[in-house]
C-alpha cells in the first residue's frame, strides 16, 4: 500500500498544483475586479511554478510508463502524457507571445489529466516497447496529440474571444488573453507540426505494422477514427492554403478533428480498459 502511495505521489502533487496554478491565474487574470481591463504579464515566479509542476509531472509519468518489467500504458497515462506535453508546449509559447490570460482554461485540465492514473489506475504492458522504431512512432503520436490538443483549446479560447468582441463587452479575461490574430497565427502553427506527426504516426503504423506491433495491419474502430481526423486537419490545412478559411469555419474543423482523434485512442482504451475491463 505504502509502494502505490509513493507512486501515486508525483501525480497528486502535480494535479495538486496545477489547480492551484489555475485557481491563482483566474483570481489574477479573468475575475473581474476594479482594473478589470487591464492585462497583468506573467511573472517569473509563475512561470518558474508552472516548471516545477511539469518536472514533478515529467517524473512521476517517467517512474510510471518505465517499469522493470516493461513499458505500461493506458488511457489515463494518455490523457496525463498529452496535457504534460501541452503545458510544456504552452509554457515554451510564452516566453515569445503574451499567454497569460490562457492559464485558467489550460492548467485545471491539466490538473484532471494528471490525477487520471490515480482515479483510474488499470495499465497494460506493451509489446515490443523496446524497439527503436516504436519509440520514434510513440514519440511522433504523443507529440501530434499535444499539438493537436493545444490547438483545440486555443480554438475555444478564439471562439470565446471572437465572440466577446462582437458584443463589444471588455472583460479583464478578454484583456488578458492574445489578440485575435495572434492566437489564429500560432493555431495554425500548431495545427501544421500537429499534422506532419501525426501524418508520421498514422503512416508509421500502417507501413511497419508487424515491425512495430508484431502483428500485420488491421482495419478497425481505432484506425478509421485516426484515419477521418488526419483527413479533416488535411482539408483544414488546404483550405487555409487555398482559400484562406479562418474564423469560425477553421475552429469547427479543428474541434472535429480533435474530437475524432480523441476517440481513436484514448476513447477505445477508455471503454476497454475501464467499461469492459479488458
Amino acid at each position: 500500500m505504502a509502494d502505490i502511495v509513493i507512486q501515486l505521489l508525483p501525480h497528486i502533487l502535480a494535479a495538486v498544483l496545477y489547480g492551484a496554478l489555475g485557481f491563482h491565474f483566474w483570481n489574477t487574470r479573468w475575475r473581474d475586479g476594479e482594473h478589470r481591463a487591464v492585462a497583468i504579464p506573467m511573472q517569473t515566479w509563475e512561470r518558474s511554478a508552472i516548471a516545477a509542476a511539469l518536472l514533478i509531472h515529467a517524473g512521476g509519468l517517467y517512474s510510471a510508463l518505465f517499469a522493470e518489467a516493461g513499458m505500461r500504458f493506458s488511457f489515463s497515462f494518455a490523457l496525463s502524457l498529452m496535457m504534460w506535453l501541452a503545458v510544456l508546449i504552452y509554457w515554451l509559447e510564452s516566453f515569445m507571445a503574451r499567454m497569460e490570460g490562457m492559464q485558467p482554461m489550460v492548467l485545471p485540465l491539466a490538473a484532471a489529466c494528471a490525477a487520471a492514473p490515480v482515479a483510474f489506475p488499470q495499465v497494460h504492458l506493451v509489446a515490443n516497447a523496446g524497439a527503436t522504431g516504436f519509440k520514434l512512432h510513440f514519440l511522433a503520436a504523443m507529440l501530434a496529440y499535444s499539438l493537436l490538443t493545444l490547438s483545440a483549446l486555443h480554438a475555444i479560447f478564439m471562439g470565446f474571444t471572437e465572440n466577446a468582441l462582437h458584443k463589444r463587452t471588455l472583460t479583464r479575461s478578454l484583456a488578458s488573453l492574445p489578440p485575435l490574430l495572434t492566437m489564429e497565427a500560432l493555431l495554425f502553427k500548431m495545427l501544421g507540426l500537429g499534422f506532419v506527426l501525426l501524418t508520421l504516426a498514422v503512416g508509421s503504423g500502417v507501413f511497419f505494422s508487424e515491425r512495430l506491433f508484431g502483428k500485420p495491419f488491421a482495419f478497425d474502430h481505432k484506425t478509421l477514427f485516426a484515419f477521418a481526423s488526419w483527413g479533416i486537419f488535411a482539408t483544414l490545412l488546404i483550405g487555409r492554403h487555398a482559400w484562406g478559411w479562418r474564423g469560425k469555419r477553421a475552429l469547427r474543423w479543428t474541434m472535429a478533428g480533435f474530437a475524432l482523434l480523441v476517440l481513436a485512442y484514448i476513447g477505445s482504451r477508455f471503454v476497454a480498459e475501464v467499461l469492459l475491463t479488458r
